[in-house]
């Protein structure tokens, strides 16, 4: 067996086409741009990547784009105000302070300051109790990416035996209580679970995000399944720097019956759904209808 590739590069390219038709849509029957807010602290060169390409990507599906880059040694009480003041304006739907912080700022009361409406990470506390009980939340990015992926390549889910390889408050929590709405059977594995091959063995689904290179072999995936590789590891081989993910692809996709690539696979999803949950966002402010099949 071959696995079918999950392309989500052309998958995000997807979404971020009806999220601007959906843009242009707002713009000509109610009059109303959504607006993200994207604040930066500090010069992190990954994270000034990321904001780059979030704001592009805001601005090319006609959203307006609001950055506030802020130097690295901000005191926590400026930076909790420029928050205050984004949470009362209502041209921003979304709000999103770029992780790491530097290490004197408080992340969960950062992020706990926003306006849980306008988080648009989905990381506020309040977000995530309404995810866990089954409630309308903001839902955290990457999880929604995968969750939107396995919808397209399989339909329903229901009934389906499902296995998360890591236990994050970013991906592993949230993606089990997606998969457990979608009415999957959801197992959380993790790097202390005993005999994990076995675990891993038994899943319809695997979704892996636990940060390790290659740790899940081809053997350990059942005949047909399908794996969701959330991991980007960036490891030396032959002499060069080269990004895999926490799966080994080449012998999983000998038994996989589709499998997502690294690079080009859940990445390119993240912000594509960061850009469909400020959407989400913009249409729940203002009591209109949310765009269908751009959240859970």
């Amino acid at each position: 067996m071959v696995a079918q590739v999950i392309d989500g590069k052309a998958f995000a390219a997807k979404v971020r086409g009806q999220v601007a038709d959906q843009v242009a849509k707002l713009k000509e029957e109610n009059g109303i741009t959504p607006g993200l807010a994207v604040v930066l602290v500090g010069e992190d060169p990954a994270s000034q990547v990321y904001v780059r390409s979030k704001g592009k990507m805001t601005v090319e599906v006609g959203m307006n784009s609001y950055e506030h880059k802020l130097d690295v040694d901000t005191s926590e009480e400026d930076l909790l105000a420029l928050i205050d003041k984004l949470n009362n304006d209502p041209a921003v739907h979304g709000i999103l302070v770029q992780l790491p912080l530097p290490k004197h700022l408080n992340e969960d009361l950062v992020i706990n300051s926003i306006d849980p409406a306008k988080d648009v990470d989905g990381f506020h506390i309040s977000n995530v109790g309404l995810l866990g009980t089954g409630q309308k939340s903001m839902v955290p990015c990457t999880p929604l990416g995968c969750l939107m992926m396995l919808r397209d390549h399989h339909g329903s889910l229901s009934g389906m035996d499902a296995v998360v390889v890591g236990r994050s408050n970013i991906v592993g929590k949230p993606m089990a209580q997606l998969l457990l709405g979608d009415s999957c059977t959801v197992t959380i594995a993790h790097s202390r679970t005993k005999d994990l091959p076995e675990v891993v063995r038994r899943a319809d689904i695997v979704v892996a995000a636990v940060g390790r290179p290659e740790m899940i072999p081809g053997d350990w995936i059942k005949e047909g399944a399908t794996v969701i590789d959330v991991g980007i590891n960036r490891i030396e081989r032959d002499g060069k720097n080269k990004l895999v993910g926490d799966v080994d692809y080449a012998s999983a996709a000998e038994r996989a019956g589709a499998i997502t690539p690294v690079p080009g696979g859940v990445g390119p999803m993240t912000i594509a759904c960061l850009l469909a949950n400020t959407l989400t966002a913009c249409c729940r402010a203002n009591a209109l209808p949310e765009p269908e099949g751009l959240t859970a």
